[in-house]
């Protein structure tokens, strides 16, 4: 406060109050302009280079100037810049000079430049180059001059900015729903698949399985691929079909091993008759192949396949429990067995009595009546273990 002022009378104080705090208006207008004009132009000493020497000496003096009423760390954080950045300027100001060297976009031989980078962008994404793989875009670049760079490091461009080929592949309709068998023996459907043993000895494995049920009528396994072991567990699974009306069509793919003279011999007699999937029907043969993904993730693949007589029992064990002891969703909780000859009335009178099952239940503990326990006479007996010692063929038809 200066002498001037304190020789002011209280009216003038008062104008030069107003005077003033109109200038301060002023100023914070223009502040407000200044901040909005750097923000839509996204100027931050955080986010940009500063080469110029008088420019940073000029920064340099309006935050010495700005200290006399601001802290050094609110001016720093006004213009976004560093503490270790400023006294960087402040020590090569009164050595080296302020001044950078020219910014030079490739610092090395192998530095992309943004313009580089842009080209490798277009050519990823243009629907020109959608044809040609990525390694040879590489090569095609580098042929027409434009970015002289390895695939490598195209692979790593595409990876690391998420840049997506044009390739939008467009697939011929497949129909959604298979063949659907009204009743037993219908359809049938035979494939071989190959399971490898420990010591890599390859076994074969064919099976025949029912489109209605998916009981597995019968099975082979043999350590040669013989197109004949198809014939023979067509024919043992015809001994044991139970509907007697038409005979079954087996869906099978164009192998050897199922269009040969002995299955023609079959054919010709009336035992069943053949199509060829996705050739003579627009249908594939995935039902049984679904059961070979069953069969090996869920049971065959837990065990150590080291002889061919382990993996006999396991695949009789397997086709045992599936078709008599494991219930299926689509049949609503029933098994091969009863699908196939037809015993399912028990499984479907308790589908339909859960409902009024669970209000009993629910009313007995209101009431607070216990539940009734079965006794274990009304139990059914466990099932019989199976015999590791048990032998049997290597082609088996499941009994009826």
């Amino acid at each position: 406060m200066t002498a001037e002022v304190l020789d002011l009378d209280h009216l003038r104080l008062q104008v030069e109050v107003l005077k003033l705090r109109q200038q301060v208006l002023k100023l914070g207008a223009v502040i407000c302009l200044l901040v909005a004009l750097l923000r839509a132009f996204d100027i931050r000493l955080d986010k940009h280079r500063l080469p110029e020497g008088e420019s940073k000496a000029g920064l340099l003096r309006a935050i010495e100037r700005a200290q006399r009423v601001l802290s050094l760390r609110g001016a720093l954080g006004v213009l976004h810049l560093s503490p270790a950045r400023y006294h960087r300027w402040q020590r090569i100001a009164e050595s080296c000079g302020l001044g950078d060297r020219s910014s030079c976009p490739r610092v090395t031989p192998t530095r992309l430049t943004a313009e580089e980078i842009s080209t490798m962008r277009e050519m990823v994404e243009s629907d020109e180059y959608r044809h040609v793989p990525t390694g040879r875009l590489a090569i095609l670049a580098q042929r027409l001059g434009k970015v002289f760079a390895s695939s490598t490091t195209w692979w790593r461009m595409v990876r690391e900015r998420d840049w997506c080929r044009p390739r939008h592949r467009l697939y011929p309709a497949k129909p959604k729903l298979g063949i659907r068998a009204s009743k037993p023996d219908e359809f049938w459907h035979v494939d071989t698949t190959l399971i490898t043993l420990l010591d890599h000895t390859t076994v074969y494995l064919k099976a025949v399985i029912d489109n209605y049920s998916r009981r597995i009528l019968a099975w082979c396994l043999s350590t040669t691929f013989d197109p004949m072991n198809t014939a023979k567990i067509l024919a043992q699974a015809a001994q044991h079909a139970v509907s007697a009306f038409k005979p079954p069509t087996v869906v099978a793919d164009a192998g050897i091993e199922n269009v040969n003279g002995e299955i023609d011999r079959l054919i010709g007699s009336g035992l069943f008759s053949r199509v060829l999937a996705l050739r003579e029907v627009s249908f594939s043969n995935s039902l049984i192949e679904a059961w070979w993904r069953s069969l090996k993730h869920q049971w065959l693949y837990l065990h150590n396949l080291d002889t061919v007589a382990t993996l006999l029992c396991l695949v009789d064990f397997y086709v045992t429990v599936h078709n008599s002891e494991i219930p299926h969703a689509a049949f609503n909780g029933q098994t091969p067995d009863e699908m196939y000859f037809g015993s399912r009335h028990d499984v479907f009178l308790f589908a339909a009595s859960r409902t009024s099952r669970a209000l009993v239940l629910a009313a007995s503990m209101r009431s607070g009546t216990s539940w009734p326990v079965c006794s274990a006479a009304d139990a059914s007996p466990a099932r019989e273990g199976r015999r590791s010692g048990d032998t049997r063929n290597s082609c088996t038809a499941q009994p009826s």
